[in-house]
């Protein structure tokens, strides 16, 4: 395997319930390497939405680790994380979660400026061309359709370069013909990029055009299986 870029070892995730304690993961480990593209699949509940929440460091886990890029979550603090996160991942999400008072082209610069990286409107313009926007980078967000919203959305999340871009249910708020295109678009990007792609979905067609499928049952890791996608 190319060098590992995400590495989760025994995560398990506990909650407190009236009903007492629920363990909403259970012993999941695996290891994912530079520019892999995996899917996590499974049924409501299975856990995937907890898992990407961990990998990524918006949560902590009961016990277990989580490595990025080498670096163990559990080393850092909350800011740690946080700078962790700004540097090296990229999120897409079902609800886009752009800023409605912002254009597209300001939505897009908006992460690069936070970073202080060098030319940000010139970066926030090449990306929104290669998403196919290049004549709405001054339309808000309640201009545009959803499926060109999740396209800033895409331009936004490749513009910093990430080496871990995660992906959750990124076509679930689109029709199945546009949720298509942006799938298309997003693993277009990821080739393009090198990125490692880590993507949560209930559509198995989707999870198909991964290399990799993760699948969660009742909280545990039941399933690791290569596809024919290369």
């Amino acid at each position: 395997m190319s060098e590992a870029v995400l590495e989760a070892v025994g995560l398990t995730q506990e909650v407190s319930s009236p009903e007492g304690t629920l363990t909403i993961l259970n012993q999941v480990t695996f290891v994912i390497g530079a520019g892999e593209t995996v899917a996590v699949v499974g049924a409501s509940g299975a856990g995937k939405s907890t898992l990407l929440g961990l990998l990524a460091g918006l949560d902590v886990p009961t016990h277990g680790e989580v490595r990025v890029v080498g670096q163990s979550l559990s080393a850092l603090d909350e800011d740690g994380r946080a700078a962790l996160r700004a540097n090296r991942v990229g999120f897409v999400f079902q609800s886009f979660h752009l800023v409605p008072a912002l254009t597209a082209l300001e939505n897009v610069m908006l992460p690069l400026e936070l970073l202080g990286r060098p030319a940000p409107r010139a970066a926030a313009t090449e990306a929104l061309a290669r998403v196919g926007l290049a004549e709405r980078t001054g339309h808000y967000p309640r201009q545009l359709s959803g499926g060109e919203q999740q396209r800033v959305a895409l331009a936004r999340a490749f513009v910093t370069r990430p080496q871990v871009l995660f992906a959750d249910e990124p076509t679930g708020n689109l029709d199945a013909a546009t949720g298509l295109r942006v799938m298309e678009l997003l693993l277009a990007l990821n080739r393009e990029a090198g990125t490692t792609l880590v993507l949560v979905t209930h559509d198995r067609m989707l999870a198909a055009r991964c290399g990799r499928i993760l699948e969660l049952a009742g909280g545990r890791l039941v399933a690791d299986t290569r596809t024919a996608v290369v």
